[in-house]
């Protein structure tokens, strides 16, 4: 802290409303200020954006900000203008006279910053305009989306790196600052190699986020999985992701059926409606996106409470970076993945199919093993994920895993009952088969094909057929098992499999993951303490009104987290709403009246 010069601390509060800074935003901020290049890894809601906007006011000049959606660059510009500074945005959807007077502002010197696309930044008549501004530092965000390692690989960010010294050509060199919150090692040396001039100062926070709960699920009745989850977070803002445009259309239809507000999201919708639905999810409160992945990095909003995947996700930082748009403004949030053999099989066929090389297919599969892991691992789930990320951590004590107690045995005779199941019926059928077989089911199938008289047959009575299917997904998972027909599935047989057959690899499984997950419900606990919520409550209904008013996200005009404190608080002046956490002059000076009174006639 003591790096940093003595009005950092001053404008972080009267700009801002912000008391101290987050875990590592001082010492990021001070290297930014000292020049040189300097690449953050730092997770969502850890307030990456402040490391480059309050340098940018601390020594004046233009920061250019590039940013991969529009969607991102206009929230975070309307929050900037809220607070009284000086940003603007240029991009395809702004009108005419936005462009043009976020041009007029470039010229007089009067922007401090200024968010612009990667496709638009590579344009010659910007970088010329841009270099007679003297542009002082590029902050590239979502950084990661350079590297092809990385799974949002954009090949416009490959630009980025020739735009910054065609910017500082005939002048001072253009400060790089590169940030993001998902980046393994090998994309994190992607990253400097691509963006950077010199090697940067590279600052490595946690990739944890304590205030959000992970769990899983294998998939059993779907649908009900998910209209329980979202009953239990009813009037809640949250995303369910899915892995098609239909099933997007077809559950955000089951949802509004179940009581709750939905709107679909994705590439399918026209302009119009995507934008509309994704107005409503961003102004209104309790509002449910259903989306696929396209409703992805340009969601801004800090008070989402909870994301669901209803299909698996594509990778392991892919599921990260999506849960990480649950609880950014450091509440709780809450988090439930789906997953099936099914998925499993159907994304390791994905990856499959690409046109890439076999050291990039050996890479993904990799990443796609370690999320198939996860999802069925016997420890701690935030102990599985950071290990991913070469971060040690003891159990959590919060996720599922944690919370349940799910009984772990030692999964070798198990195993080889399972597998020795699939060698034997011929490596072609699926989960429901062989659990019928283990368990001795007398099926018209089995009896037919003569595997009521294998040796298999009937051995595994000890557990319940459910159990034999997550004995088998699991194996699926660890890579024991592949799929034997992309054309009709069914499980064979892997080395590694036919090495636990043999008895000379261990392995350790997990006990009926769905039963112990069955007994897990009840309502999210309350943000606000208790006698507090009908403050809050009017408090949302004033925010609401505004950002109507306004036409911004809710969030523009306060959080969540400033609207849970004047609750609790009760302030009654404007020099007590003045110590409320978010508050800064001009939103003291714009909002404050309104909202002591929705205070005053809530109490009455």
């Amino acid at each position: 802290m003591s790096l940093l010069p003595p009005e950092a601390s001053g404008l972080l509060r009267s700009v801002f409303g912000y008391d101290a800074f987050r875990e590592g935003q001082a010492e990021i901020i001070a290297a930014v200020l000292a020049g040189g290049p300097v690449l953050a890894i730092m997770p969502t809601g850890s307030g990456k954006s402040m490391c480059y906007q309050l340098p940018a006011l601390i020594e004046g000049g233009l920061t250019v900000v590039v940013s991969p959606l529009i969607a991102l660059m206009r929230d975070q510009v309307s929050q900037l203008r809220a607070l009284g500074v000086s940003a603007a945005t240029l991009n395809s959807l702004n009108a005419p006279d936005e462009n043009e007077a976020a041009l007029a502002a470039l010229r007089a010197g009067s922007l401090r910053l200024l968010y612009v696309s990667p496709e638009r930044l590579a344009m010659d008549g910007l970088i010329a305009a841009l270099r007679r501004a003297r542009v002082r530092r590029l902050a590239i965000d979502e950084a990661h989306c350079v590297s092809e390692w990385g799974h949002d690989f954009r090949p416009d960010y490959r630009r980025i790196g020739a735009a910054a010294l065609a910017l500082a050509e005939g002048g001072e060199p253009v400060q790089v600052v590169g940030l993001t919150a998902t980046a393994d090692r090998a994309t994190r040396e992607d990253i400097a190699r691509r963006l950077f001039p010199a090697p940067p100062r590279l600052f490595l926070h946690s990739f944890d986020r304590p205030n959000i709960e992970l769990n899983f699920a294998p998939k059993d009745q779907p649908r009900r999985q998910l209209a329980r989850f979202l009953e239990k977070h009813r009037g809640e803002s949250g995303i369910v992701y899915c892995a098609s445009r239909e099933r997007c259309e077809t559950l955000s239809d089951y949802f509004e059926t179940c009581g709750h507000a939905a709107v679909p999201y994705h590439a399918g919708l026209d302009h119009a409606a995507r934008n509309r639905n994704q107005d409503r999810f961003l102004q209104e409160d309790g509002v449910v996106a259903v989306a696929t992945i396209a409703f992805g990095m340009g969601v801004n909003k800090p008070d989402v409470r909870f994301v669901t995947h209803a299909d698996m996700p594509s990778s392991i930082e892919a599921y990260y970076q999506e849960i990480g748009r649950a609880g950014r403004d450091g509440l709780p949030a809450d988090t439930l993945a789906l997953y099936s053999l099914d998925d499993m099989a159907f994304r390791r066929r994905q990856i499959d199919a690409r046109d890439i090389s076999d050291e990039r297919r050996r890479i993904e599969h990799a990443r796609f093993g370690a999320l198939a892991m996860l999802c069925e691992t016997p420890a701690c789930r935030r102990q599985t994920l950071l290990a991913y990320f070469d971060e040690e951590r003891g159990p959590c004590g919060r996720c599922d895993i944690c919370q349940d107690r799910v009984p772990v045995i030692d999964g070798a005779v198990p195993a080889q009952k399972a597998l020795s199941a699939v060698w034997r019926t011929g490596q072609r059928f699926g989960a429901n088969y062989l659990a019928d077989v283990l368990v001795g089911a007398d099926t018209e199938a089995i009896r037919r094909n003569g595997h009521d008289s294998i040796r298999t047959f009937g051995v595994g009575r000890e557990f319940a057929k459910a159990e034999w299917a997550s004995i088998l997904r699991q194996l699926f998972a660890a890579g024991a098992l592949r799929t034997a027909s992309e054309r009709h599935g069914g499980f064979a047989l892997t080395d590694k499999g036919e090495a636990i057959l043999r008895g000379q690899s261990p392995i350790r499984l997990r006990r009926d993951p769905i039963a112990a997950r069955e007994k897990r419900a009840g309502k999210a606990a309350s943000l606000v303490a208790p006698g507090h919520e009908a403050a809050l409550a009017a408090l949302k209904r004033k925010r609401l009104e505004l950002a109507r008013e306004e036409g911004v996200p809710a969030f523009v005009i306060f959080a969540d987290r400033t609207l849970i404190e004047m609750a609790e608080r009760r302030p009654a002046t404007l020099d007590e709403m003045r110590a409320i956490h978010g508050v800064g002059q001009v939103k003291l000076a714009r909002y404050g009246e309104g909202f002591l009174q929705a205070l005053e006639e809530a109490s009455r």
